[in-house]
């Protein structure tokens, strides 16, 4: 049996629309009759509320299958049956683990070790990683095969950009020598803003063919569905934010060809 991919959605600045991205690709890709697993890396857990998994929901988190005490079968919690979305949970218990791991011995394989036993039980897996470059995301980095970058139009997010490729390349070259960069996402896309089209242009002509085609708008819908305990595919399917989620899950099947 083929084990599922694993693509780590991850930029260290916050506000993105990185865990957006996490939990909506997750959906759309789920609606297309795929088996997915998110995996909330974060110990804000914006990524489990926003499926509806709140703290209290579950037993266990992803804090208690980095510090061994649950593996990773038993974090599993399907938020809603109908889905073919799982999810691993995550709450401020997750940030302790950082701490945790530093002594211990191959601390940033700790996550690729503990997903392995169930990879196979899914098509794709998604980590929505903190907005940091610490343990947690390399951690994630490292487990991954493939790294997806959100990234809003504008001048800031150009240079964390930079940083961040620089420890993506840093973790394939020390610690997973397969890791790739699935692509560049555009994010909170105002097509009323002359700066968003320059920023555009400028990531397209270092990037090229990384930039998915797909770019995701401003859109009310995307900041409300979260209070709500829904994906934005559940909230409002109709919406311009759904369906430029469903074309970004279209447009990352095809590139899996």
């Amino acid at each position: 049996m083929s084990k599922g991919k694993i693509i780590a959605i991850a930029n260290q600045k916050g506000g993105v629309g990185k865990t957006t991205s996490a939990v909506s690709l997750a959906a759309a890709l789920a609606r297309k009759k795929k088996k997915v697993l998110l995996v909330d890396s974060d110990p804000q857990g914006n990524a489990s509320s926003g499926v509806g998994v709140r703290q209290g929901d579950y037993q266990a988190q992803l804090y208690h299958c980095y510090t061994q005490e649950v593996p990773a079968a038993d974090a599993l919690v399907v938020p809603d049956k109908k889905r073919k979305l799982t999810i691993i949970p995550s709450g401020i218990d997750l940030a302790a683990a950082e701490m945790e791991l530093f002594p211990v011995k191959q601390r940033e394989y700790v996550l690729k070790n503990l997903l392995s036993p169930i990879q196979a039980d899914f098509d794709y897996i998604i980590i929505d990683c903190p907005p940091s470059l610490g343990l947690l995301t390399i951690n994630s980095l490292t487990a991954a095969d493939s790294v997806l970058i959100p990234m809003q139009c504008e001048y800031f997010a150009m240079e964390g950009l930079a940083q961040l490729i620089k420890t993506i390349r840093s973790v394939k070259k020390s610690l997973n020598k397969a890791l790739f960069m699935e692509g560049l996402l555009l994010t909170m896309f105002d097509r009323r803003n002359r700066l968003t089209f320059q920023v555009e242009e400028e990531i397209k002509k270092h990037f090229g063919d990384q930039v998915f085609k797909t770019v995701i708008p401003r859109n009310v819908r995307l900041s409300e569905c979260p209070s709500h305990g829904q994906t934005i595919i559940e909230y409002d399917v109709k919406s311009t934010g759904a369906q430029a989620y469903i074309k970004l899950a279209n447009e990352f099947l095809r590139r899996q060809k």
